[in-house]
């Protein structure tokens, strides 16, 4: 899935903090701007990505958030399924049904089932890696 969420940047100490007020306790901070909007979008990934896989409620995103003075108001895009493919890269077993005629054949091929089984499956989904 894919979201965008306000956040906030502000200065703390020598680091940029960032905060995103839709996503309760979604904060982070970084060495410099750049690194700060990396980190947000790391968070915000993240949270998310906890939230999809816990099935919680997510929360619409804010149509419009006031900066305080000092503060700065920017967008975090989030992908969750780039996320869930950089990060979660667990197998898990498969039990399946094929007719005897394939296994067989398949089998008498040394036929590489579970990378056959992934490739198939990335193209009817239309995903890559």
């Amino acid at each position: 899935m894919k979201y965008v969420y306000p956040a906030i940047l502000y200065s703390d100490d020598d680091k940029i903090g960032v905060t995103v007020p839709d996503l309760p306790g979604c904060h982070t901070y970084g060495d410099d701007k750049a690194d700060a909007l990396l980190m947000a979008k790391d968070a915000v990934e993240m949270w998310l990505w906890d939230a999809e896989n816990s099935a919680e409620k997510i929360p619409p995103a804010s149509e419009m958030l006031t900066p305080n003075s000092g503060e700065t108001l920017t967008l975090i895009a989030a992908d969750t399924n780039e996320y869930r493919k950089a990060h979660d890269t667990r197998s898990i077993k498969k039990t399946l049904s094929i007719p005897l005629w394939l296994n067989h054949l398949a089998e008498k091929a040394n036929a590489p089932f579970s990378q056959i089984l992934q490739q198939g499956l990335k193209e009817y989904l239309k995903v890559s890696d």
